[in-house]
């Protein structure tokens, strides 16, 4: 179908999306909740997120703008009158990058028809272990993203940009029926904040995950902290980043 489009929220889900579904398929090839995320507009933004992801040794220089960028543009130029499926899961990785897209199909003032596709109960983090029969019925389930409501959660993104948390958090509350995942969501990027310590739930967390595991050994850390920490969803990008970190800065090194 020429008007259907599918956002993905990664290229897992591209690799494993079932071929009976029809449509064009867009892959939000982004991680917002990690780094600079400033800009007034597209151009700034992306020179900055370039700037910053290309710090990762893993992250060749000209990734972002051969990647990631003409995917983020199929988005702008999605054509009124489309129907456009949003794949994301719960977690704050996805949340803030579908954020992000509803953020750009409202400022595209076209009329489109929105649905948000999730992942089945049990799976709330992770398209990637739902069989191909389980991702089409997700797909049969999709709820409508109504225009007033793409709007208000395409603010989010506006919010987030400036750590406006009280509005991100009216927001959630105002729509906890339709979209109970926004506040687990909200609540986890603010508990990013440093408390006492000087380190934010993810730092502490890592710092509790080699304490009882008794070991540094990055691997073996990444996993356990990767599943008492899903509501994050990092990658080993960002995890690796700040257990360098934490290793450099504590008595652990």
């Amino acid at each position: 179908m020429n008007n259907r489009y599918h956002i993905l929220n990664g290229d897992t889900l591209k690799s494993q999306f079932p071929k009976s579904i029809l449509g064009e398929l867009i892959v939000a090839r982004e991680c917002l909740v990690d780094g600079n995320i400033q800009g007034d507009n597209l151009s700034d933004l992306f020179c900055n997120r370039a700037e910053y992801l290309e710090r990762y040794p893993q992250v060749p220089e000209g990734t972002y703008f051969k990647s990631t960028v003409p995917e983020i543009t199929k988005i702008t130029n999605i054509p009124q009158e489309s129907i456009v499926y949003c794949w994301f899961e719960d977690d704050l990785f996805c949340q803030v990058n579908f954020w992000f897209v509803l953020h750009l199909l409202a400022k595209n003032q076209q009329i489109y028809k929105i649905y948000l596709v999730r992942p089945n109960q049990g799976n709330e983090y992770s398209f990637g272990d739902m069989s191909q029969e389980e991702l089409i019925t997700a797909f049969n389930s999709a709820s409508i993203i109504e225009t007033f409501e793409c709007k208000r959660l395409g603010n989010l993104w506006a919010h987030y940009q400036q750590n406006n948390f009280d509005e991100m958090l009216k927001i959630a509350e105002s729509h906890l029926d339709k979209f109970p995942f926004l506040l687990p969501a909200i609540n986890a990027e603010i508990d990013r904040l440093p408390d006492d310590s000087g380190y934010g739930r993810p730092e502490r967390q890592l710092l509790l995950t080699m304490k009882n595991l008794e070991t540094q050994d990055f691997a073996t850390v990444y996993r356990v902290f990767h599943q008492n920490e899903a509501i994050y969803s990092f990658g080993d990008l960002q995890v690796k980043r700040m257990f360098d970190e934490l290793i450099k800065s504590s008595s652990l090194g």
